[in-house]
């Protein structure tokens, strides 16, 4: 579990500009060993340069305690750190110092200009005070000791803690960077999450929408002839009791295929069902395609109509009572199941219409199977004067839109509207790959 940047805010719970407490007792700690290391260093110092022990000691002690504020300004640390190497005190604060500085994030030319100037500070001043030594015969080595004692002593007190905190800055910057990109992976996963939520609600919400056009389709039309049949069986009854039977046999016939129909969706709609129930353990990225090819595994699972099936739909129309003539171009082939049922769709919506609005008018379903696409229209004349229905059908006002989609959703054309004549016309072409 990765921490964010807001709950690394929250940690920064230490006093003034210390992030933990622990920091700023470590710093208090390490400000007081060095305050005692230069107030002691001091006195010498007092002895040497003439002035009062007492000075001496307050001189140390206020120079070591800078090392308190080393995270704040390490800069300040180490320049404290060089001016005072000349009275041979605040070896802990150098040291200390440079590490800091070398940890920070500084520009490497500030890190190395002030590590220089550490190293030359403190060659220079072990230098004198070596050569002193020897002038005083308190060391009886050689000449080459001098330099080597400088250079020695200015690159163990220099080198090693420069290297080190460069070590501990990069390794601090890589472990900030892994945390930031951990935060940021964790951003991007909840993201996908909420994409996939979206893209399973958009699914559902397809596969809704599909679902309520299929059964418009279906029960719209069967319940459509059926009520006309049943106001032609209503008229007749008494007259033509042979008609009646007929009507009344058709009606059952209308009545049982719906039901068939009705059965097949709903038969997909369980197996989509427990489908479902299976892949519930399934991770949420993987919802939206799932919840895509259910819903487009949907159509292909269902026995849906075929145009071969189009003259039976139209002999119905006709057995209703419709003046329907049907005519087909070019030769017809093996197409797509969607396309077969779309097409299938838009003609049997547009009689539907036809039976609805237009009682008694003349229709006209044409086919035409072209080269890379297949068109279909359904055209009907004005209702003759006093032929309307007595069925009295009611409208949803979705029928045109449901064909819409359908044709929309293979890429096809439509269009719909009255004619010059007072008719109404319905045309739709859909590519046929």
């Amino acid at each position: 579990m990765t921490t964010t940047g807001e709950e690394h805010a929250r940690a920064l719970t230490g006093p003034w500009w210390w992030a933990r407490w622990r920091s700023a007792v470590l710093d208090g700690s390490l400000a007081l060993v060095s305050a005692v290391e230069c107030g002691a260093e001091g006195i010498p110092f007092a002895r040497d340069a003439g002035i009062p022990v007492s000075v001496g000691i307050v001189f140390g002690l206020i120079a070591g305690s800078v090392l308190l504020v080393r995270r704040k300004w390490p800069i300040a640390v180490v320049l404290v750190a060089i001016a005072i190497t000349p009275a041979q005190m605040g070896f802990l604060m150098g040291i200390v110092g440079l590490y800091t500085l070398a940890a920070c994030e500084l520009p490497r030319r500030i890190i190395a200009a002030l590590a220089g100037m550490s190293l030359l500070g403190t060659m220079i001043v072990t230098f004198v005070r070596v050569r002193q030594d020897m002038a005083r015969g308190d060391l009886t080595l050689g000449d080459w000791f001098v330099p080597f004692a400088a250079i020695a002593t200015s690159l163990g007190l220099t080198a090693p803690p420069v290297l080190l905190g460069l070590y501990v800055g990069a390794r601090r910057r890589l472990m900030e960077s892994l945390r930031e990109r951990a935060d940021s992976l964790e951003r991007e996963l909840q993201l996908l999450a909420e994409r996939a939520e979206e893209r399973a609600e958009w699914a559902r919400n397809e596969e809704r929408t599909r679902i309520a056009r299929e059964m418009h389709d279906v029960v719209a039309h069967r319940v459509s002839l059926m009520v006309v049949h049943a106001a032609a069986l209503q008229a007749v009854a008494r007259k033509d009791p042979e008609k009646a039977v007929k009507n009344a046999a058709l009606v059952g016939d209308m009545g049982r295929q719906a039901l068939t129909e009705l059965r097949e969706m709903l038969g997909v709609l369980r197996a989509g069902e427990d489908k479902g129930r299976r892949a519930a353990a399934v991770p949420l990225v993987a919802v939206g395609v799932a919840a895509a090819q259910a819903a487009s595994r949907a159509v292909d699972e269902a026995e849906g109509p075929c145009l071969s099936e189009l003259e039976e739909l139209v002999g119905q129309s006709a057995a209703a009572g419709m003046v329907v003539a049907l005519s087909v171009e070019g030769e017809a082939r093996g197409y797509a199941a969607e396309v077969e049922q779309t097409a299938y769709r838009v003609v049997q919506e547009a009689l539907t219409n036809v039976h609805k609005h237009a009682a008694g008018a003349k229709t006209y379903v044409r086919l035409a199977h072209r080269g890379a696409e297949i068109a279909m229209q359904v055209e009907n004349e004005p209702p003759e004067p006093g032929s309307g229905s007595a069925a009295r059908l009611p409208s949803g006002g979705n029928g045109l839109l449901g064909m819409r989609e359908r044709v929309l959703a293979l890429g096809g054309v439509f269009v719909s509207g009255p004619t010059d004549a007072g008719g109404f016309r319905v045309s739709a072409v859909i590519p046929a790959v």
